[in-house]
């Protein structure tokens, strides 16, 4: 149990350690053709380079002498005398002279036609090496061993393993494969042959080193450039970040204020005209002083109602708290309390009259509410402004728009008709505004008041 226990374990280590890091990057035709350009350069420069030269490495047994027996016979090279106290032939060597840097390797004609074979399971291989950098280099590992037997070939094998080794590590999403292909690599043609490795002279020696110098200290200063531009844009996003939380934030005041505005407005208004009504008849008729009193209740009730609502939107747990402290919340008003509101403006006294048209149909909540805020606003305008007065409430479906119509005939400005701050109108345009609705509201010609509001629908 523990060693299958463990060894699930390292399958499972294992499985995310090979896991693709990311996608390949998306392959251009222009990195096709450089890729095909490439390996085909590679081969042919393999082929003319070793063809080329191939009479400057014969082997001694084929070089010919072709003075003829009248001929004079060169000199022989002059040999530098012993250094001082050393006996004659333990001189020192002659200076063969600056090593030659041979990037290819001479291709004997006896097997010309089988090394342009083997170079081309070389070199062909790196014509998709971007698109399976790692499947590329691993073939190129395994054709090594088998390309030995021609010099020419394993220097160009070693040139591909050098090619399909830095794309590997640059584009292969298996970043832990590949980067664990590269010291193997090193190791495999260190192994094979001498020939894999070409010669390098001493003078090139100094660039060797200061040139990956080079390449690290720029690829280290961009790395830092970067590093910093994204320190930059994440500072950046997150103080737009906060601005966006504050202004939603802001917007959420508003429209808590706008809710409150709407809720507290109408109710308390009714309250103070029926609390005046009954002082007013508690003298002389208590009956109707105690029938105002009850709608005074009422009202207190309804506004209680849906001030826990309103605050409910903002004590409400987002963890998912006990469901039973939202049980006294009411839903938002639609135009299904539509009656019921018209009721309650006609207890203070203001006779209302509501006019419905059309085909009613179940809307969007949004919409509803929105539409139930207009006729609310109208008629507190009405029994703060325009004491004595009639209303009229006309509610219109069309085929794709809600008309909502509230209109008074005036009167005189009552007690709470100063504590008015202008906002109702304002907040009832923004209402409208995000359903693509207008609103006009504006006195009569024949005097009085008058609020329409068009919010648009989908047809039926």
């Amino acid at each position: 149990m523990v060693n299958g226990a463990l060894a699930d374990r390292l399958r499972a280590r294992l499985r995310l350690l090979l896991r693709p890091s990311g996608p390949l990057p998306t392959l251009s035709w222009r990195g096709r053709v450089f890729d095909v350009i490439l390996a085909l350069g590679l081969l042919l420069a393999a082929i003319v380079e070793g063809d080329g030269r191939d009479g400057e490495h014969r082997p001694p047994e084929f070089e010919f002498d072709f003075r003829g027996p009248y001929d004079p016979v060169p000199p022989p090279a002059p040999v530098p005398p012993p250094a001082p106290g050393l006996p004659p032939g333990f001189g020192p060597e002659p200076d063969p002279g600056p090593a030659r840097l041979e990037p290819f390797l001479p291709i004997e004609d006896y097997e010309l036609g089988q090394t342009v074979v083997v170079l081309l399971l070389v070199v062909l291989p790196l014509v998709f090496r971007r698109r399976y950098p790692l499947a590329v280099l691993w073939f190129v590992l395994g054709t090594a061993p088998l390309v030995s037997d021609y010099n020419a070939a394993l220097r160009v094998s070693f040139y591909a393993c050098v090619i399909a080794a830095y794309t590997a590590a640059v584009y292969s999403p298996y970043r832990l494969p590949a980067l664990a292909s590269l010291p193997l690599a090193a190791f495999l043609y260190t192994q094979i042959r001498e020939p894999a490795v070409p010669t390098v002279p001493d003078n090139a020696v100094p660039f060797l080193i200061l040139v990956p110098i080079v390449l690290a200290a720029n690829g280290l200063r961009q790395w830092q450039r970067r590093a910093d531009e994204d320190r930059a844009r994440l500072a950046r996003m997150e103080h737009e970040q906060a601005e966006a939380l504050r202004r939603a934030a802001e917007h959420e005041r508003a429209r808590i204020a706008r809710e409150l505005h709407d809720v507290v407005t109408h109710n308390v208004s009714v309250m103070v005209i029926q609390a005046g009504a009954a002082r007013k008849v508690l003298p002389t008729s208590p009956d109707q002083a105690q029938q105002a009193l009850l709608s005074v209740e009422a009202g207190g009730r309804a506004a209680m109602a849906e001030l826990r609502h309103v605050m409910g939107l903002l004590t409400t747990d987002s963890d998912g708290g006990d469901p039973a402290a939202t049980d006294g919340l009411t839903p938002q008003p639609g135009l299904d309390r539509l009656q019921a509101l018209v009721q309650r403006v006609r207890d203070t006294g203001t006779p209302v009259e509501l006019t419905v048209t059309g085909q009613p149909r179940p809307l969007l909540p949004g919409i509803e509410l929105t539409a139930y805020r207009v006729v609310q606003e109208a008629l507190t305008n009405t029994v703060k402004h325009a004491t004595g007065a009639t209303a009229t409430v006309l509610l219109e479906y069309g085929t794709d728009e809600l008309r909502v119509e509230a209109t008074d005939t005036g009167g005189t400005p009552g007690a709470s008709a100063g504590t008015g701050n202008g906002r109702g109108l304002i907040g009832l345009r923004e209402r409208l505004a995000v359903y693509g609705g207008t609103l006009q509201a504006g006195r009569r010609l024949s005097g009085g008041y008058r609020v329409a509001a068009w919010i648009p629908l989908e047809a039926p």
